[in-house]
């Protein structure tokens, strides 16, 4: 299983995001917001980052937001299902950057929702906690989620990777065993130690996995 950090919590501290680039880490997670599909507004677009990207748009006008983010080359760009009705145009659009495409989904959102979308793309992103804050409590019935994800992944042959966002640090990661991905933010980042952090997460990840 592999980990993305998300530097959400660090976002003004350019001496602890590149503390956190230097861990090399699976991905750095850009957890971008627009101040309209959350409350808060922020964006990463001016960082240079030696690890690979995986770019979280928590924002209405998601072209737009493809279109700066893709100048940084990431691997992943993710939107919200719940953000546009045109969702098969996104997919395309992600994809003829030659960025792999993924969708997010918020706590509330029916996992039924993104099945027409799941041979065609390439992550779904299971938001364990309310989309646009930090540190915030794993919501534990995400767990069925995970599970429903893995469970038609198998059935279907289908290729996505399974994503999971929020509240995750080494008492929760095991709700997660069914997942290819974790996103960790501030148990790393605000941790006194991060490698050792980022250490003790990929330990209880293999105990679980």
């Amino acid at each position: 299983m592999q980990v993305a950090i998300s530097i959400l919590s660090i976002s003004d501290d350019m001496k602890k995001i590149k503390e956190i680039d230097s861990l090399h880490p699976d991905y750095i997670h850009l957890d971008v917001m627009d101040g309209i599909f959350v409350e808060n507004k922020i964006d990463f677009n001016h960082l240079t980052l030696t690890n690979p990207l995986d770019v979280h748009l928590m924002v209405q006008n998601v072209k737009k937001y493809v279109d700066i983010y893709a100048k940084m080359h990431p691997s992943y760009i993710t939107f919200h299902l719940e953000a546009k009705k045109d969702t098969w145009s996104i997919i395309q659009y992600i994809k003829s950057k030659g960025i792999k495409a993924g969708i997010a989904l918020n706590p509330q959102t029916p996992i039924e929702r993104v099945k027409p979308y799941l041979k065609d793309i390439d992550m779904v992103l299971i938001m364990s906690v309310e989309p646009g804050k930090g540190g915030q409590t794993f919501i534990i019935e995400m767990k069925q989620k995970i599970e429903m994800l893995k469970k038609w992944k198998k059935d279907k042959n289908f290729t996505y990777i399974i994503e999971v966002d929020g509240g995750i640090h080494t008492d929760t990661a095991y709700l997660c065993k069914d997942a290819d991905m974790l996103v960790v933010g501030s148990f790393i980042t605000k941790h006194k130690n991060s490698k050792k952090a980022l250490v003790s997460i990929r330990e209880k990840i293999e105990k679980h996995v």
